[in-house]
Order: structure tokens, then sequence, then C-alpha cells
């Protein structure tokens, strides 16, 4: 891991971990929109939506999160138990997890997540086959607690990573945004300098053409090509998270998950003070504490020499 102060890898951390949930929570409102009906929607204010206000299809309270945050806490969750179990990064944990989230009736929660949820249970397999309908995002919005937990040991990441993906989405698309967008973000809380981080970007589009970004394809929805072009596009084109959060959510679509990662990448670079503090007060409370909390907790993990 790069010489950084705990200080500060504990601010892109929680920048990160905030980020996404910020992301989320104003993406949410606008989920499954087009940009011309946001613009309708919104022409009181510009034709522009940049408050958290919940509501959507959803219906959600004001400061509300869906399942992008929801699910990555429980990942989370699974594992600091690994940890305090002697069972350190156990997938069968984040199976168990993963169930009790969802028999939690989370708000919402994507039809491939559902069904790789459901083939657990029926015969405990981790993984199940490779399958073109598993090319989704639900994987990759959920990956931020893997990044930190293993901070310090890139081969420990991409185990999980491919690991916790799998239990419900196994396709080599999802996996590479996963491990891609999961470099990309560790880079940035390592303090990579942005311009280095921006050609690590650029060589990763090299070497999978099919997520390239510039110019903007124009699609945001849940295919996971389309959410890391909206993803990369937002991060590589703008330098604060409030215009970079705010220009993603209003492509639409799948909005509360490409807001979430560009607020978790946007976060990670920036750390949580340029956050904007007027989202910050809107997210739901303890959201806010359960977020914080992880994201100190899986930092102590990955920092802990005894942990891998």
């Amino acid at each position: 891991m790069a010489p950084e102060s705990p200080h500060r890898l504990l601010d892109r951390c929680l920048g990160a971990y905030l980020g996404l949930a910020l992301g989320d929570a104003l993406g949410a409102t606008v989920e499954f929109m087009t940009p011309r009906e946001i613009a309708h929607r919104f022409a009181r204010e510009g034709g522009l939506h940049d408050q958290i206000i919940g509501g959507g299809w959803l219906k959600l309270p004001p400061g509300a999160v869906t399942d992008d945050t929801t699910m990555s806490l429980a990942l989370g969750d699974a594992l600091l138990e690994g940890e305090r179990r002697g069972r350190p990064f156990d997938t069968t944990l984040v199976a168990e997890h993963f169930v009790r989230w969802w028999r939690g009736k989370p708000v919402d929660c994507g039809n491939t997540c559902r069904r790789g949820i459901q083939r657990y249970l029926a015969d405990g397999s981790l993984q199940g086959a490779p399958n073109e309908g598993d090319a989704g995002n639900g994987a990759l919005m959920r990956n931020l607690p893997t990044v930190i937990a293993t901070l310090g040991d890139d081969a420990a990441f991409e185990r999980m990573a491919l690991a916790q993906a799998r239990i419900t989405h196994h396709h080599p698309l999802s996996d590479a945004a996963v491990l891609g967008l999961g470099h990309l973000t560790r880079a940035l809380l390592r303090g990579e300098d942005i311009d280095a981080v921006r050609t690590r970007a650029t060589r990763w589009l090299l070497q999978w053409p099919v997520f390239a970004c510039m110019p903007y394809p124009g699609r945001a929805s849940g295919y996971v090509v389309d959410t890391v072009q909206t993803v990369l596009h937002a991060f590589l084109t703008h330098d604060d998270p409030e215009p970079a959060m705010v220009w993603t959510v209003n492509r639409g679509d799948d909005a509360d998950t490409t807001g979430a990662l560009v607020g978790m990448l946007m976060g990670a670079r920036h750390g949580v003070q340029a956050l904007p503090a007027r989202w910050l007060a809107r997210l739901d409370a303890a959201t806010r504490r359960a977020v914080t909390d992880q994201a100190s907790a899986l930092l102590a993990l990955a920092l802990d020499p005894t942990s891998c």
C-alpha cells in the first residue's frame, strides 16, 4: 500500500462509501426515466435534478437509499463477520448475508441478484454456470467493501471481488467491470495522482474496448457495459463530485447505480469533505451511521497485517 497517512486513507474511504450512498439516494428519484422526462419533470428547477428529495418509482422518503447501498452494507457485514469468526473472506458468509438481506425485504432487488440468491438457497452453490443473462451491474454496484477490506492486497481483492460477484452474476463482462472499476477505486483510495489514474483507466479501456466511453454512447441502463460507459465518462470528464454526479443521474435509466458508482469514484478521489454538505444533511441518518462505521471497520481490517 502507498505510504498514505491513516487519516487521509480514512477520509477517502469515507468519501467513497458516502459518495456511493449519496449517488444512490440522488439517482433513485429519476431511476428508469429518460433525460427528456427528467428535464420536463424538473422544468421549474432549470430542467435538472440536483437535490435529494426521494420519490421516484420506489416512492422513497428523502435521503433513503436502494439496493446499491444496502447490498454493499450486507457484503461489508459479511467481510467483518468473517474476520471476527476467523473465517476471513469466506464466500459462504457473503452468500448467507445476501440471503439475510433479501429476506429482510429490501426496497428493491434486481432479477439477477434474486435468481442467484434463490439458487444458493436451493443447492448451496456459490456460483452458477456462466450465463448470458448475468451481464447486469448488480455485482459491480456492491463491490466497494471488498475494495476497502483488501486495500493492501491486490491478489486478495481479485479473489474476493470475483467470488462475491459470481454468487449472483457469472459473466465475463461483469467480471471485467468488477475488477476494472475496483482497481481504479483502489488507486484513488491510495492517493495515486489523478493523471496516473486517468492513464490507468485509458489503458484498461484499450484492453476492454467494449467499455469505450468517448464519445459518450448515450446509454445508462443496467447492462454492465452501459453502466461502465456512463460512469467512466462522468469520471473522466469532471473534476468535482457534484457536477459529475448531477450529470450522471440526469442520464436517467439506472440512475441510482450509475450515480452511486460515480459518487464512489469521486469520493475516493477527493475525500468526504468534497461531497455536497446539503446532500449529506439529507441522507438517511441510520444509513449515514452504518456507512461511516463500516468504512472505518473495513479500513481497519485492511490495515491489520494478520487479516489476510
